[in-house]
């Protein structure tokens, strides 16, 4: 495989827990991120996906330095980022964008759709007041909007038009890489489908590399090339997608697929709850930090952490047992439903810059 476009080595993120007023004191750290590795190769989409709390988001603007670390690397296109700063750093972000979760909290309610779009471009220097009226008109209609709707404002639209408002906004500056954050959590299904078979489709024709951030792992079936499970601010298993959905080799992954929902009524009742407690990122147990709450836990899993190791070309997994596993009870891939109006991965076309419009605006 080609070298990784995007590489994190040990990313880690601690915050501080003070008491007192006066004479403040740290009385403990959150381990929100806690040594996270990770690559995303070109034309990729790699889906990072777990618990709420498990340390996602955080992950996610690391990578884009809009937090600091606290240790770890980050390595873009072969060059170390990990401190980079001034004219660099803003360099490094016209080539790594985010569209954010909440397509409304997201965007300025004082500025219309084309000042919106238009501002990454007026930030990084690019064009001049002409062409970038005639982008914000492209990018539009690339995302599936009207020319029209450069002078709304966000709240003259519904949820699926403001997130695809959100990825022409990212898209402004051309980058190489999207920080996906939950996308569609906050949208209803059938605007989901849409947006996700959108954010594919531009995939394809702009040569896109995803990080996708989600906890819905039916949309995570339907868009990713890898996947990436996180637990309590570490990733426990990396596989290609059909080789984690087919045969999870961490019980935590296990217990994630179990919980897809599936119209079977023969199944009803099939679910089954993880025991335990979550662990505070505060007082991270030792050991393997998921022991507590997993079913086949031995006396070594609470006292050596395991590392996250290869067990298959391609798959990793944290777990000192991932190969003596037994055969999941079910085969998840033929479980998860396909998503609505679910279309094939269109072939990338060098030059292809535009995308009918869709005459529902949505």
């Amino acid at each position: 495989m080609t070298a990784a476009l995007l590489a994190a080595r040990g990313l880690a993120k601690h915050y501080p827990v003070l008491r007192g007023i006066i004479r403040a004191r740290q009385v403990g750290t959150v381990r929100a991120v806690d040594g996270v590795s990770f690559d995303l190769h070109r034309g990729e989409t790699l889906a990072l996906v777990g618990e709420s709390g498990c340390g996602k988001s955080t992950t996610a603007r690391l990578t884009m330095r809009l937090i600091e670390p606290t240790a770890g690397t980050i390595r873009f296109d072969g060059q170390d980022v990990t401190h980079t700063a001034g004219a660099a750093l803003r360099a490094l972000r016209r080539r790594i964008q985010i569209v954010f979760q909440d397509p409304y909290a997201s965007l300025n309610p004082r500025l219309t759709v084309a000042d919106t779009i238009a501002e990454p471009m007026t930030v990084h220097g690019i064009g001049d007041v002409a062409s970038r009226k005639a982008r914000v008109a492209e990018l539009l209609r690339l995302t599936g909007l009207r020319p029209f709707h450069a002078s709304r404002y966000p709240h003259e639209f519904s949820g699926g038009q403001r997130q695809r408002i959100g990825v022409a906004r990212a898209l402004a500056v051309e980058p190489e890489v999207v920080v996906l954050d939950e996308p569609v959590s906050a949208l209803d299904v059938s605007i989901q489908a849409q947006v996700v078979n959108l954010l594919r489709d531009l995939q394809g024709r702009l040569g896109l590399s995803y990080l996708f951030i989600a906890h819905d792992l039916a949309v995570v079936h339907h868009v990713a090339d890898r996947v990436a499970v996180m637990y309590l601010g570490r990733i426990v298993e990396v596989a290609p997608k059909r080789d984690l959905f087919r045969d999870p080799r961490h019980p935590y992954t296990r217990a994630l697929l179990s919980a897809i929902p599936r119209p079977d009524p023969s199944r009803r009742g099939a679910v089954k709850p993880l025991g335990g407690d979550l662990p505070s990122p505060m007082a991270i147990p030792p050991g393997c930090r998921f022991h507590n709450r997993c079913p086949l836990a031995q006396p070594v899993c609470r006292e050596q952490d395991p590392p996250l190791r290869d067990i298959a070309p391609g798959h990793q997994s944290a777990c000192h047992f991932a190969e003596d596993l037994p055969p999941p009870e079910h085969r998840v891939a033929a479980a998860v439903a396909p998503w609505p109006h679910a279309g094939s991965r269109p072939t990338p076309r060098p030059g292809d810059r535009g995308l009918p419009s869709r005459p529902d605006g949505h």
